[in-house]
């Protein structure tokens, strides 16, 4: 796979007005990405459930003008937001040479989200592969000739360029970005379905996020990813990434939860480990996270019901358990967990479809 798959190689039909809509929902990756190059490739391999509920729908209204330019507004809960133009704008720009077209209409971008954007719940993962969609979805009225197949691997592949975790998005269950030796068909440039045997306990897999935290983050996915490049670790860092997707091969296969569990919460606390441990340091955890995984450990040890913990870029708490615990993990949310929780809430998720045109 290469990036001149994605530049258009014929002239579209032109057409003077179009609303579009999609959806796309959050991931939780279990191998952890973190750092990058330039421009937004991986510096390993990731691996990611898709949710269904933690999801962005977002409608663009494309109207034909006479100037070239990008051109557009944005509004988020019906409000005009300049706020989050400037990373609009920059994906924008870097997706020109492979949807030129954007250049020929001013757009309306509107967009809402089923949970708290820049907490941590990877709203820029949900955000921008929706957004991607839109514009692929709108590609394919200028050129009927598109396959579903290739609409999906270049909203990947254009949703990586806004935000590296949004190529996850696009595809439905567990989904890999980044070349790794071993999972057949993985690239830096967008992500794949996992493509080997899956155990049928992971295929209804639940998440349950705990919001210890709603506001936004005090900084930045992007910011992380940069302290990377000179980080102590990385090397090490990186290395550990392959092995752990390595790993995850036979897990998947067999249903190893025990396993499964030791790599995952391996995996969030080495990303809190990189933050803690780089130039400048910083922590995203609150008193409440680590409150939390020791209640999620004790709980574990006291009653061997198969519940793990992972972490994203923030301070909320996303609980993996397979359906089959479902009633246990209940009573630990309500009688325990949810009081750890801002304003007590927490959102019920699992695995999920991927982004669609709705």
């Amino acid at each position: 796979m290469v990036v001149e798959e994605f530049i258009p190689n014929k002239k579209f039909k032109f057409i003077d007005h179009a609303i579009v809509s999609s959806e796309s929902p959050s991931n939780i990756a279990l191998v952890k990405y973190w750092g990058k190059i330039p421009i937004q490739i991986p510096a390993n391999p990731s691996i990611s459930f898709t949710l269904n509920k933690c999801k962005t729908t977002t409608s663009i209204s494309f109207q034909k003008k006479a100037s070239k330019g990008i051109s557009f507004k944005f509004f988020f809960d019906g409000l005009l937001k300049d706020s989050f133009k400037p990373k609009i704008q920059n994906f924008f720009k870097r997706i020109i040479p492979f949807c030129p077209y954007i250049e020929d209409y001013s757009m309306e971008i509107n967009t809402k989200n089923t949970f708290p954007h820049s907490s941590g719940i990877a709203s820029s993962a949900s955000g921008l592969s929706a957004l991607a969609m839109c514009i692929v979805q709108f590609e394919s009225l200028l050129d009927l000739d598109m396959e579903i197949g290739f609409i999906k691997r270049k909203a990947s592949f254009l949703a990586r360029l806004g935000s590296g975790s949004a190529c996850r998005s696009i595809e439905g269950g567990l989904v890999v970005w980044g070349q790794h030796k071993e999972v057949v068909g993985s690239t830096d440039l967008l992500g794949v379905k996992y493509p080997f045997e899956v155990h049928p306990i992971f295929l209804d897999y639940l998440d349950t996020i705990l919001l210890v935290d709603k506001g936004q983050k005090q900084v930045s996915s992007s910011l992380g990813h940069d302290l990377m490049h000179k980080h102590p670790f990385g090397p090490q860092r990186f290395d550990q990434a392959h092995r752990h997707i390595s790993k995850l091969i036979p897990i998947f296969k067999t249903g190893d939860l025990s396993n499964f569990i030791k790599i995952v919460e391996l995996e969030a606390l080495t990303l809190h480990a990189m933050m803690m441990s780089s130039d400048p340091y910083f922590i995203l955890m609150k008193p409440n996270t680590i409150n939390i995984i020791n209640e999620i450990w004790k709980f574990r040890n006291l009653t061997s019901v198969p519940l793990c913990f992972t972490l994203d870029a923030g301070s909320n708490v996303h609980l993996l358990y397979p359906k089959t615990s479902l009633k246990q993990v209940t009573i630990l949310i309500e009688n325990c967990l949810s009081k750890y929780c801002q304003d007590g809430q927490f959102i019920n998720d699992k695995v999920g479809n991927g982004a669609q045109s709705v």
